[in-house]
């Protein structure tokens, strides 16, 4: 550490303070990345050194980004006599939910009330008693520019209107998980430098109506990341108060990555009023209904940047839910395409949700060109092919990727997908994946009911002048297969 180096300190003290000022940065910086700690007090070792130091540090408290950190372990009082009225932190990444009382939310409580100088809170696993302390708060918070508040609580108390005086000027990522909020938009309507905005786990106390949540986000032009989930759907009287889609939307020009879970209804109604060009990525989750009809996610969708990116997409049923995806060209890890979920089960219903949704969410996509499929369920696997499901189901779930020209197959997969397939025959051969010119499958071999569907759809598409090539690997590399129309 600096307080080590001996000589060394004095060698640097020779130094003009503005090269001085810019190793205290650099160390300020490494120290904080290095260590992995969300502390902001790196440079209290640097202010220990000496005199010189001491005021170098002080007089450039914003290139420095000094702030003073609020723990459970921190004695407020005593911190604000002995350090100069800088910004504070508090603090609190709890795996174990905080004590209601002691000590320690002593602290807290009493850092609150520097609401001038308060610039960062986050504190996990909140307890209602200090939740309602917050909510107590209806003085202003002018310099406030994160604010992450995480409850696990049933029953968490309604934060009122009044919250930070309903105005937070120079806030810039709010996050708040399983806290009700109803009357967030409003203190939305104060923050136009908000770059992040989570609202997870939103409880039924909490639940703010599609036309506020777009009212509320309306000014928020630097807004670059949004989620917004519930804990579970709408009721039924929401669902009945619905409104038409409006003649003009509200454009959000910096938004580029956009996280949903809640019922369909609720987003067909948000996705109608916004606009965001620029948006890359999307991750929506649907709580399980009966039917799913989204044109206006289609519409959407088709207004921003996902539109005529995606390359590949994979279709997962797993244990209690089906899984959608749209990759790009590089791929997804969060920087690109699209994510859906739907949480239901079995098997059948699965595919039924979820061959609603890609036949009315998604717009052609004339350069995706490759589509895969696994089922990793057990439960959900039968043990024969021949199962209740219907061929049309299947086909239906294959009928939004028009211009597909590979499909690969997992080993249980191959036998969900084979009855479908051996129905396209004569004039219907290419009423499904019109464009498919290879299969790939994984695993034993076919054999059985399963090779014999696969064989009546190549000698069918062979026939129509639109061959598919088969390829089969079970392990190692991929192989070749040759299914002759008399195989």
């Amino acid at each position: 550490m600096i307080t080590k180096l001996g000589g060394t300190v004095l060698s640097i003290n020779i130094l003009p303070d503005d090269v001085l000022l810019e190793i205290f940065d650099h160390y300020v910086i490494l120290y904080q990345g290095y260590s992995n700690r969300t502390e902001v007090d790196a440079w209290h070792k640097l202010v220990h050194v000496c005199q010189r130091w001491r005021c170098v540090v002080f007089n450039s408290p914003r290139r420095l980004d000094l702030r003073l950190l609020c723990t459970l372990r921190t004695p407020v009082t005593n911190m604000l006599d002995i350090w100069p009225a800088l910004p504070i932190v508090i603090a609190i990444s709890a795996v174990s939910p905080l004590p209601a009382t002691g000590s320690g939310v002593t602290h807290i409580i009493s850092a609150l009330q520097q609401h001038n100088r308060l610039c960062e809170i986050d504190i996990h696993s909140i307890p209602n008693p200090l939740l309602k302390e917050f909510a107590a708060m209806q003085e202003p918070f002018p310099g406030l520019a994160k604010l992450w508040l995480l409850s696990y609580d049933e029953n968490a108390p309604v934060l009122p209107d009044s919250f930070l005086g309903g105005s937070a000027p120079r806030l810039q990522n709010l996050f708040l998980w399983g806290i009700p909020f109803p009357g967030l938009p409003k203190l939305l309507l104060s923050t136009h430098d908000l770059v992040k905005l989570h609202l997870w786990s939103i409880p039924r106390s909490g639940y703010i109506s599609p036309e506020a949540m777009a009212t509320a986000v309306s000014t928020l032009t630097s807004l670059e990341k949004l989620f917004l989930g519930f804990q579970s759907p709408r009721s039924q009287a929401d669902r009945e108060s619905r409104h038409p889609p409006p003649l003009t939307r509200v454009v959000l020009p910096a938004l580029t990555k956009f996280w949903f879970k809640g019922d369909s209804d609720y987003l067909e109604d948000i996705v109608s009023q916004l606009e965001a060009p620029l948006l890359s990525y999307t991750d929506i989750t649907f709580f399980n209904q009966l039917i799913f009809d989204t044109p206006l996610l289609r519409h959407f969708i088709s207004r921003t940047a996902l539109f005529g990116e995606a390359y590949q997409a994979y279709i997962s049923c797993e244990e209690n839910t089906v899984l959608f995806s749209l990759y790009p060209p590089y791929g997804i890890d969060g920087e690109g395409g699209v994510m859906l979920r739907i949480s239901c089960e079995p098997l059948d219903w699965q595919i039924s949700s979820l061959a609603q949704v890609c036949n009315t969410s998604f717009p052609p996509l004339p350069t995706l060109e490759r589509l895969d499929i696994g089922i990793y369920n057990d439960r959900n696997l039968l043990p024969e092919w021949q199962d209740d499901m219907e061929d049309t189901q299947r086909l239906d779930l294959l009928r939004p990727f028009t211009s597909v020209r590979y499909l690969a197959l997992s080993e249980a997969s191959v036998s969900f997908v084979a009855p479908g397939l051996q129905e396209l025959s004569g004039e219907r051969v290419t009423e499904v994946l019109p464009a498919l010119q290879n299969l790939f499958f994984t695993g034993p071999m076919p054999s059985g009911p399963v090779k014999e569907a696969i064989r009546k759809f190549i000698a069918a598409r062979q026939l129509a002048g639109c061959p598919v090539t088969v390829h089969h690997r079970e392990h190692g590399e991929w192989e070749y297969e040759r299914w002759e129309v008399g195989d």
